[in-house]
């Protein structure tokens, strides 16, 4: 029982550092604003088209950036729960939750 665990400790570190160097990427306005996550959720770098930036346009720039943002923080979400899934078989166990 106690090497059963270990091993799901060892396999669960091993998930936290792949989503931490797995990165996706969520985009808005037409990918006029891209923001890439990593698989902790941490924003890793973001780009801007320079078309979008004008000073009269200001709020809906933060709108695509917000936007991007959650879009990506989503599709990090869901890479999240596929490797936990990978982990567990599909079997929604409580507690067993990556610690972020």
């Amino acid at each position: 029982m106690m090497k059963q665990v270990q091993q799901m400790q060892a396999k669960m570190e091993k998930i936290q550092a792949e989503l931490e160097e797995a990165q996706v990427e969520g985009s808005a306005g037409g990918g006029m604003v891209k923001v890439i996550v990593n698989g902790k959720q941490d924003i890793v770098s973001m780009a801007i088209d320079p078309e979008v930036v004008d000073k009269d346009e200001v709020e809906m720039l933060q709108d695509l950036i917000i936007a991007a943002i959650n879009q990506a923080k989503q599709k990090a979400q869901e890479l999240q729960t596929e490797k936990m899934s990978a982990l567990t078989g599909g079997l929604n166990i409580p507690g067993l939750n990556l610690p972020f």
